[in-house]
């Protein structure tokens, strides 16, 4: 049987490619003049594709996401208005552009009066949905505005709309004024309270906005789903990615997932996104809103300020100045003795962290040891403590040089292409940057040769 796919929606026309009655005629041709008797409707907007294998299939749904994705990169700002008087009910902003609803709501009804008004030619109606917009353009923004009973819905966007987008917005008005008709009404006649929450939460949904959030991983994953993440090459990468950047920040977005991955491997967007798009639906990945990131963020901001208030430190005068530039500033009533006495006391803490492998607040403390002789220009102590920073950094790089390079060799020998060649080029990273290497050390030829061999794998 031939199957098609028409605007999103199957169908299977019970021929076989070669016993087609119907063979001398095309298949769009065909499959119209049976919808067409069937009652549908048709207009320049339909798109109909036929569908000759799986991998075809998989190819149009990776399309139709990626389509999905650019669709919503291209919204600035979602405006819901009152019909009949053009004040703004709700001004939704999807990127960070800052747009004044009030100023925007008087330019289109200005120029949606101008356009209605009986001195400008009225174009003659087309009963179809292509032609039922208005659009502007706004300083540097597209304007796609519909028309419902009660609302007009405004996007603000960057480009020209899609036609995907612009049946969205048709489809918006017909589901969503129905749904909220009383409260749309009771607000527009007795300015009665609406509860925004739900309206934003809706259109979240409807125009998938949420693929703009920040994304976490769930706090719960049933094992079955981490063994279907494992089988799949793309979203193993993804989720050992995903995890990588949430140790650095509590969040991370689609758009730096893709960045990272195609700098390790040439994968179309499309595959990524599409794979990415697999672990939303079965909620591996959560995209979690700004406001919850942020207020995650304050908690956690607040905890580590009480954990640091109950801490004892060695010295009184450490525990005051565990900020570089407070301490800077006791060094301008400190006296040469004091200064010299507490360079001690830091560097005796210094060996202490190094003694327990602790680089970072070795590191740390050798740095406050270095302001203090700075300042003061103590000449033997900045060469002794310069050098002594100089050999944690090169021992904390070495381990970590190691540390990727052994992960990624253990990652190759497990056929787990992507995570090699991820840690593959930390390593470079590390050999390219850190300055104790000679330009010419052989591990750099030997990693580039080894990503370059793992590229051509996949």
């Amino acid at each position: 049987m031939v199957y098609f796919k028409i605007n999103g929606l199957g169908y299977n026309c019970g021929e076989t490619k070669g016993n087609c009655p119907q063979k001398a005629q095309s298949c769009r041709e065909c499959i119209k003049k049976r919808l067409l008797n069937l009652g549908f409707e048709f207009d320049a907007t339909v798109e109909l594709i036929k569908v000759e294998s799986v991998g075809r299939q998989l190819k149009l749904e990776r399309e139709t996401i990626w389509k999905k994705f650019l669709d919503v990169l291209n919204i600035k700002h979602i405006l819901l208005m009152d019909k009949r008087s053009g004040l703004t009910i709700l001004n939704y902003a999807v990127s960070g552009v800052d747009i004044d609803a009030n100023l925007l709501s008087g330019f289109i009804q200005a120029n949606i009066t101008f356009s209605e008004s009986s001195e400008v030619s009225k174009p003659p109606v087309v009963p179809s949905i292509e032609f039922q917009f208005y659009e502007f353009q706004y300083k540097k923004f597209n304007l796609l505005l519909k028309d419902g009973d009660i609302i007009r819905v405004c996007l603000i966007l960057d480009h020209k709309a899609s036609i995907k987008l612009r049946n969205q917005v048709f489809q918006f008005l017909e589901d969503f004024e129905p749904q909220f008709k009383e409260e749309l009404i009771d607000f527009r006649e007795k300015g009665a309270y609406f509860d925004f929450q739900d309206v934003i939460a809706y259109i979240v949904e409807f125009f998938n906005i949420n693929l703009m959030f920040p994304m976490t991983l769930a706090h719960s994953i049933p094992p079955y789903e981490l063994d279907n993440v494992k089988r799949n090459l793309v979203q193993k990468t993804i989720y050992n990615l995903a995890k990588e950047m949430l140790a650095i920040k509590p969040f991370f977005f689609i758009n730096n997932m893709l960045i990272r991955l195609k700098k390790i491997a040439d994968i179309e967007d499309e595959v990524i996104l599409y794979e990415l798009y697999q672990l939303l639906e079965r909620k591996i990945i959560s995209p979690t809103p700004i406001e919850t990131i942020a207020n995650n963020i304050e908690s956690v901001q607040t905890a580590d300020h009480n954990k640091m208030l109950k801490s004892s430190l060695i010295s009184p005068i450490i525990n005051i100045n565990t900020d570089l530039r407070d301490l800077k500033e006791q060094l301008t009533t400190m006296d040469v003795y004091s200064a010299r006495r507490l360079i001690k006391e830091i560097m005796k803490k210094a060996r202490a962290a190094a003694k327990n492998s602790k680089f970072q607040v070795t590191l740390n403390e050798y740095n406050r040891a270095l302001l203090i002789a700075k300042e003061l220009k103590f000449k033997e102590e900045i060469a002794k403590i310069s050098l002594k920073i100089f050999n944690i950094e090169s021992k904390s790089k070495y381990i970590e040089l190691d540390f990727n390079i052994e992960k990624a060799e253990n990652a190759e020998k497990n056929g787990d292409i992507f995570n090699s060649i991820n840690y593959y080029q930390h390593a470079l990273k590390i050999l390219d940057e850190f300055k104790v290497y000679n330009v010419l050390d052989p591990r750099i030829r030997k990693i580039k040769k080894k990503i370059q061999k793992l590229r051509e794998e996949i």
